[in-house]
């Protein structure tokens, strides 16, 4: 069922125990009535017609994609993308909505900005969320991530990628034991590291941060 339905449904059901419980409903019809809990966006969109999530999403990463849309624009989109997967439920949809597969494919557009905000998009769409982070790593973008942390000529990116490397990794072992494999023996310490343990992470990361920032000056 679509999410903006669901809680229609839910909301329409509160509000009829919540009106039938009430004893001024049938009493007292001007009286005034608990209001029950308020509909979200993406309900009234479903009620009255207007666009999902899913449909913003898609359109979205549509645009961004086109080669008909100015760069302007196209970062526009992004933006507006990545504001609508830091919802968890939106993140863990993109792939219900085939919109990894293009996501990733931006990490190797020719436009530095589009790799920039391909990564940071990935990067929400992982932190704290092991479904996404389950996702990337199927996808095969851990070592695309490693690589453009180190190696691409953009700053941007490569502070981007770091994050989104850093928002993988976090309480996830499958995905971090995947980084250390391809991260170079310098930024990684000796011995086993725990995805729990946020001060060997939180060390790795600066490592790989303090390398971006030496190739920038």
């Amino acid at each position: 069922m679509d999410p903006g339905m669901n809680q229609l449904l839910k909301w329409s059901i509160e509000n009829s125990q919540t009106a039938s419980s009430d004893p001024t409903s049938t009493s007292d019809p001007k009286a005034v009535r608990p209001s029950g809990r308020p509909l979200n966006a993406e309900a009234i969109n479903s009620l009255f017609g207007g666009p999902t999530d899913a449909d913003l999403m898609k359109e979205s990463m549509a645009a961004i994609i086109s080669p008909n849309i100015t760069l302007e624009n196209k970062l526009v989109a992004f933006d507006n993308f990545e504001q609508l997967i830091e919802n968890v439920d939106n993140a863990n949809n993109m792939e219900n909505l085939g919109l990894w597969s293009p996501l990733l494919e931006l990490f190797t557009s020719e436009e530095a900005e589009l790799r920039r905000y391909a990564n940071w998009c990935a990067g929400t769409a992982v932190q704290n969320n092991v479904k996404a982070q389950e996702r990337l790593l199927a996808m095969g973008a851990i070592p695309k991530l490693i690589n453009l942390a180190i190696e691409d000529p953009s700053e941007p990116v490569r502070r981007k990628a770091i994050y989104a490397l850093s928002s993988e990794v976090r309480n996830y072992q499958p995905g971090l034991d995947e980084a250390v494999k391809g991260l170079p023996k310098s930024v990684v310490p000796e011995g086993a590291i725990d995805a729990g343990n946020m001060d060997a992470l939180d060390q790795i990361m600066g490592k790989l941060r303090e390398d971006s920032a030496r190739k920038s000056s």
